[in-house]
């Protein structure tokens, strides 16, 4: 079986982002394996182990995405690559869609594509979707188990009603959630052996891709309004005179 893992580089979740001059800044806070993605690679080591076959990485993203790409292939994926180009410095969910699509279709012979169940940095969601659509492969999402059986695969989906079996014919695109199991830590070997690795890189004209046209476009950017808050501390001798005095404010700010 060929599988192919879709992951994307992302602030950690401890950035305090910031918009300054139209464009989104995270300070110093450092670019991690998106944590949703995770999953979706162990999703897919998984089923390498349970039927055999290989995991390929892949990802959208700047020169800096290798680090993430590296972090899966330490986790045991077989193989990574990069789609780099100036043209995709502004993507939206559709635009990523068509590029992974493109990518999927040069790698070849894909059995299945797992990704995440969302972004950390955007959280739309849609990308797996999306990605099927333009494929025109079935799509599973929210997956907490998967089981292949020959030319099928059935997932359980966890949703907000419970639990739902449903299956369908491969290729598909699959998305998966925290129930496929806690991604497992890059062993000492895995990490030696991803640090020694060669991403290729490839460019949209390397997929025979053209620059996808942005739907959802960015007008503005800025910070949330600062608020200036005070905190006063109510002191008094008895639990009454404390309530009193809190009443006054209350009314004197014309709370009440």
């Amino acid at each position: 079986m060929k599988i192919i893992a879709c992951i994307k580089q992302v602030p950690d979740s401890e950035a305090k982002v910031t918009a300054a001059d139209g464009k989104v800044s995270w300070g110093d806070a450092p670019l991690v394996i998106n944590p949703f993605d995770e999953y979706a690679v162990e999703g897919a080591l998984q089923q390498k182990e349970a039927s055999g076959g290989t995991v390929t990485v892949l990802c959208v993203g700047p020169e800096s995405a290798k680090d993430a790409l590296k972090h899966a292939l330490a986790m045991g994926a077989d193989e990574a690559v990069l789609i780099s180009d100036a043209a995709l410095a502004e993507l939206d969910t559709v635009g990523a869609a068509r590029v992974l699509a493109a990518a999927i279709n040069k790698v070849g012979g894909a059995d299945m594509v797992v990704f995440g169940r969302q972004t950390l940095d955007n959280g739309a969601g849609l990308t797996p979707a999306q990605t099927a659509r333009v494929l025109g492969w079935p799509m599973l999402g929210l997956a907490g188990q998967i089981k292949v059986d020959g030319g099928s695969v059935t997932v359980e989906r966890v949703i907000e009603e419970g639990r739902q079996i449903v299956n369908a014919k491969l290729p598909a695109v699959l998305s998966v959630v925290q129930s496929i199991g806690e991604p497992r830590y890059p062993s000492f070997m895995g990490i030696r052996k991803a640090s020694k690795a060669t991403i290729p890189v490839w460019s949209l004209a390397d997929i025979n891709a053209a620059a996808p046209a942005a739907i959802i476009t960015r007008t503005e950017l800025m910070n949330p309004p600062a608020r200036e808050t005070t905190v006063e501390m109510i002191a008094g001798e008895t639990p009454a005179e404390i309530a009193e005095k809190l009443a006054d404010k209350i009314l004197a700010e014309k709370v009440l």
